[in-house]
């Protein structure tokens, strides 16, 4: 049995999978087979971050066992967030120092970081019409590689999302009520990067120990190594031993709900 009582106010954890797609999929089917296989730890939540047709080349709904398996897992109680449409920043290309910090050296992957209006609200609009074809629900809007700008979030907060997040907080939606998100990520792309971000995880579970929420961030990429995917075990592992696994929808309507209480006392 979960020994973490079932209780919003006590310590919760989100395990966050990035960039759910079919040709990812094996990759977190069996790490997930592996975590839940195990007795110990109680029920283990996930929230799937899911990409319609990654990179122009794998689009979700031609494979129909991918998207079977999705659903059966949004019917046992994860849950699935639209992240972007492609994941691939193909908007205009940055023409300032900071844009190419921001979409050239931090990341490749921010797709929602240029586009104007209309053009991230017909993306989100096509997604959905996915998302919806398959009976997926779709509370959330995670941006790829947590960065947007004004035009995007106008357009995610006009689509009716409950909340979207970024590299560090959770935002209700539409008010933009913002809650910090501590959060675990890797940077798997050489050995020298994942044996740092191994040690700096180590550093943020210490420094976060007493945190109400955590955010584990996991990338398809971590789990092809074997010294990131098993701290990612053992980091699963860990936590649950002291936390409850929420979806980020469940930990938000719960602080929702708390906010509320405290507003009428």
């Amino acid at each position: 049995m979960n020994p973490i009582p079932d209780d919003p106010r006590a310590p919760a954890f989100m395990l966050s999978l990035h960039d759910v797609a079919p040709h990812s999929w094996p990759l977190y089917r069996a790490f997930l087979a592996e975590l839940e296989s195990e007795e110990a730890g109680g029920e283990l939540r996930c929230t799937l971050l899911t990409v319609p047709d990654f990179h122009h080349y794998d689009v979700a709904d031609r494979h129909p066992a991918f998207c079977r398996a999705l659903r059966a897992r949004q019917d046992a109680g994860d849950e699935l967030v639209l992240h972007g449409y492609y994941h691939e920043d193909d908007g205009p290309a940055p023409q300032t120092p900071r844009g190419l910090l921001r979409r050239r050296v931090l990341t490749h992957e921010g797709e929602f970081s240029a586009l104007n209006r209309g053009e991230a609200a017909r993306r989100i609009r096509d997604g959905l019409s996915m998302f919806y074809g398959q009976g997926w629900r779709a509370d959330g809007f995670v941006p790829p590689g947590w960065v947007t700008n004004s035009e995007g979030r106008n357009a995610i907060r006009e689509a009716g999302f409950a909340y979207r997040t970024d590299s560090g907080a959770i935002y209700r939606l539409p008010d933009e009520r913002r809650w910090p998100l501590p959060t675990l990520v890797m940077s798997s792309r050489s050995q020298w990067r994942r044996r740092l971000f191994i040690l700096l995880n180590r550093w943020r579970l210490f420094y976060y120990h007493n945190a109400p929420i955590l955010r584990l961030a996991l990338h398809p990429v971590d789990l092809r190594h074997q010294e990131s995917r098993q701290f990612w075990l053992d980091t699963v592992r860990a936590v649950r031993k002291e936390r409850r696994s929420v979806t980020k929808r469940r930990w938000l309507l719960e602080q929702s709900r708390l906010e509320q209480r405290r507003v009428a006392r």
